[in-house]
C-alpha cells in the first residue's frame, strides 16, 4: 500500500502545481506598446546559424520587415562552421544593417570547445555596436513588431534580460501536434514561473539581454564547458549575480514562431539535449519541480508493472492518468487561447500516453547528456 499512498501525494502535489501554474499565467500581465511611443534604443540582433541554408533567408527578411527604426538596429549572423550555403545566402543581404561573421575566426585554431553556441553569441557580442543584444534562431520567423515591443519594455523596466513567448507551427503531423502542445505547455509555464518567482525559465530564439549585464556577469564564462543552456544558464548567471531584474513579455505581438522537429527522432534528441541542463541551474525551486514532474511520470510504468500482478496498482495508474489529463487541461486552456491554439484540445487527450512516455524517457537520457545535434555529437 505504500506505492498507492506515494501515488496519491505525487498525482495531488501534480494537480496543485498545474492548478498553481495556471493562476500565474492568468496573473501575468499582457504587454501593450504606448500609441505615441517613439523607440530609442539601438538593438544588435544576433542570429546563430549552422547549416540553415533552407531557412536563414526567411529568418532575416522577416527581421528586415520590422516596424523599428533601421538606424536603431543591425543584424548579427554568426555562421557556426556550416558545410551548407548559409553563410553565401546570408552575404547575398545588402541592407547596411545586416553582416554575417564566421565563429572559426573568433576560435583558436584546433581548440577543444563544446558549447558552439555560446561562443557564437558571445563574438557576436564583442561585434556588436548596441546596447540590447536580441537574439533568435536561424529557422525562426519574427512578426513585424517584435523588436518595438521588445525595445518599449526594455525602456520602461530596464532590465538585465526580456523574456519573450515562442510558438511551433505545425503541419498537423502526430509528431508535429505532439511537439505544438508540448511546447506551448512549457511557454505557458515559463510566463507563469516568472509571475510567481518559481524559476527560471527562458528560450533562446526569443530572448535579450543588455550587453552591459552580459560583460557583467563575464559572459558565458563558468557555463562554456556546458553544451546547451545558452538562454537559461545566462538567465540564472544574471539572477544569481544581481546584475538586474528579468522581465517577461507577454504580448501577441512579440511572439516568434518556428518549426518544430522533422520527425521522433529529432524531437528526441532536442528534448534530451534540453534535458541535460537539468542538475546545471543551481535553482531548487526549478530543481524541485522538475523532480516532481519526472517522479510522477515515472509512477505510471511501475505502476502498470506491479498491476501484472495486483489489478489494484492498474486501478491507481488510471486514477493518476485521470488527475494528470484532467490537471493539464485546466492549466493548458488559457494558454491555447492566447496562442490561437485551441484546435489541439482533441489531441491533447489522445497524446497523454505518450506524453507519459516522452517524460520518462527524455528525462532518463538527458541525465547522461549524451545527444546528437546540428551533426556534432555532444556530450
Amino acid at each position: 500500500m505504500t506505492l498507492v499512498v506515494v501515488s496519491i501525494l505525487l498525482g495531488l502535489g501534480y494537480a496543485l502545481l498545474m492548478v498553481i501554474y495556471r493562476s500565474g499565467w492568468a496573473a501575468q500581465p499582457e504587454f501593450q506598446i504606448d500609441p505615441s511611443y517613439s523607440p530609442v534604443t539601438f538593438i544588435s540582433v544576433i542570429i546563430p546559424a549552422r547549416n540553415e541554408s533552407d531557412n536563414i533567408a526567411a529568418c532575416l527578411e522577416s527581421v528586415l520587415a520590422q516596424q523599428y527604426p533601421k538606424e536603431l538596429y543591425e543584424i548579427i549572423v554568426v555562421d557556426d562552421y556550416s558545410d551548407d550555403d548559409t553563410a553565401m545566402i546570408a552575404g547575398r543581404f545588402r541592407e547596411q544593417n545586416v553582416r554575417c561573421i564566421r565563429l572559426a575566426d573568433f576560435l583558436p585554431a584546433g581548440g577543444p570547445i563544446v558549447a558552439y553556441k555560446k561562443a557564437a553569441i558571445a563574438a557576436a557580442v564583442s561585434q556588436s555596436n548596441g546596447s540590447l543584444m536580441v537574439t533568435t534562431d536561424a529557422d525562426c520567423i519574427v512578426p513585424e513588431m517584435w523588436l518595438a515591443h521588445i525595445a518599449a519594455i526594455y525602456e520602461r523596466d530596464h532590465p538585465a534580460m526580456v523574456v519573450a513567448p515562442v510558438i511551433y507551427t505545425s503541419d498537423k503531423r502526430i509528431s508535429q501536434i505532439f511537439q505544438l502542445i508540448d511546447f506551448m505547455s512549457m511557454q505557458g509555464i515559463t510566463g507563469a514561473a516568472h509571475q510567481l518567482k518559481l524559476g527560471n525559465m527562458s528560450n533562446g530564439a526569443n530572448l535579450a539581454f543588455s550587453k552591459k549585464a552580459f560583460n557583467s556577469v563575464g559572459g558565458y564564462a563558468g557555463v562554456d564547458h556546458l553544451a546547451s543552456g545558452d538562454d537559461l544558464l545566462l538567465m540564472t548567471k544574471l539572477s544569481k549575480a544581481g546584475a538586474g531584474s528579468i522581465s517577461y513579455l507577454k504580448s501577441a505581438g512579440a511572439i516568434v514562431s518556428t518549426a518544430p522537429q522533422p520527425d521522433w527522432r529529432s524531437f528526441m534528441q532536442q528534448r534530451i539535449r534540453w534535458a541535460s541542463k537539468s542538475g546545471k541551474y543551481n535553482d531548487a525551486r526549478l530543481t524541485l519541480v522538475l523532480v516532481l514532474v519526472y517522479l510522477f511520470n515515472f509512477m505510471f510504468p511501475v505502476l502498470i508493472v506491479c498491476g501484472l500482478y495486483n489489478p489494484v496498482y492498474l486501478a491507481v495508474a488510471g486514477g493518476m492518468l485521470a488527475i494528470k489529463a484532467l490537471s493539464e487541461f485546466y492549466f493548458l486552456r488559457p494558454v491555447a487561447r492566447y496562442f490561437e491554439k485551441e484546435w489541439v484540445y482533441p489531441w491533447f487527450f489522445l497524446l497523454q500516453p505518450v506524453h507519459i512516455a516522452y517524460i520518462f524517457i527524455a528525462g532518463f537520457l538527458g541525465f547522461a547528456g549524451v545527444y546528437k545535434w546540428k551533426g556534432r555529437k555532444v556530450k
